[in-house]
């Protein structure tokens, strides 16, 4: 069975970035429509800055596994 090169994870990985990240986006506007009207705006900047940056750790393994080198024999057929 042919292992995937790294060209073939990194274009699967962009699709799957942007689907993550579109995922992600939409998730996080429902979870702020549920939120009760009037939270001081500390709570607001908390909730924020986590829906803004919690996209990175479900996509930090799938980056890890775009970058990973081909093995050596799969480059010398």
């Amino acid at each position: 069975m042919p292992h995937m090169t790294q060209r073939n994870r990194k274009l699967i990985g962009a699709f799957l970035l942007v689907g993550s990240i579109i995922l992600w986006s939409v998730l996080a506007t429902w979870v702020y429509l549920l939120l009760p009207e009037g939270l001081p705006g500390l709570v607001l900047i908390g909730f924020f800055i986590i829906a803004g940056t919690g996209w990175m750790l479900p996509a930090m393994p799938l980056i890890k596994w775009m970058a990973k080198p081909d093995s050596s024999a799969e480059s010398n057929p």
